[in-house]
């Protein structure tokens, strides 16, 4: 395997891994084994090296004592301090997204909260905490800004396995899927100050939620 071929096996190896602890099935505090992994993706552990080393580098996951990596744990205060960052991002994007908002990304988002709605109708939660994670991609690139895009997106990896634990049942998905009603509302229809305050609103109600269920 050239490097090329390497690089893009390694890419798809870190974008399945982010996928697994963004939908929770990657617990805070787990290990990685470079091996099993290998043994996974059908691959040699070169291309799983490199994923889990830029993965760390992302701050996703954290070096092992020996090889491998396991995924990130912080404590409720630094988790505190992440969701608030994360709050003012998410409502500079909110606000943004409404201002600049054109027919492309208004069906990308519309089309993410209709996956949402199937998912939730299904009671299919890992379909639904993917589908969320589309819904919330598609408003931060609705900014037209590539910068805050990526600090709204290094939150939302950071912050995976700890969201998903507030989407245990199929009343949780349902009232997600409301919540995003409301907010979409706003970012289609109503000015940017609202559209911000409304994803304040959300966020705040996220982060109670994600505190409850990671005591």
């Amino acid at each position: 395997m050239d490097r090329k071929q390497r690089e893009s096996t390694g890419q798809k190896i870190e974008t399945a891994l982010l996928d697994d602890i963004a939908a929770g099935l990657l617990q805070p505090g787990e290990r990685l084994d470079e091996t099993k992994l290998a043994d996974r993706f059908g691959v040699s552990r070169t291309p799983v090296r490199e994923a889990l080393n830029r993965l760390t580098a992302q701050g996703v996951l954290v070096p092992g004592e020996k090889r491998g990596a396991h995924v990130a744990q912080y404590s409720k205060e630094e988790l505190g301090q992440m969701f608030e960052a994360m709050q003012e991002i998410e409502t500079i994007c909110a606000r943004l997204a409404n201002q600049r908002l054109n027919l492309l990304a208004r069906a990308d988002i519309e089309a993410a909260q209709r996956d949402c709605e199937t998912a939730a109708d299904a009671n299919d939660r890992i379909a639904y905490i993917r589908a969320n994670e589309a819904l919330h991609l598609a408003i931060y690139r609705a900014t037209k800004n590539e910068y805050i895009c990526e600090l709204a997106t290094d939150f939302r990896r950071k912050t995976g396995p700890f969201r998903a634990k507030k989407l245990e049942t199929q009343e949780d998905l349902q009232n997600s899927v409301r919540n995003h009603e409301d907010l979409l509302a706003k970012i289609f229809n109503g000015d940017s100050q609202n559209a911000g305050d409304s994803m304040r609103k959300h966020m705040t109600e996220s982060f109670m939620q994600v505190l409850a269920a990671n005591n």
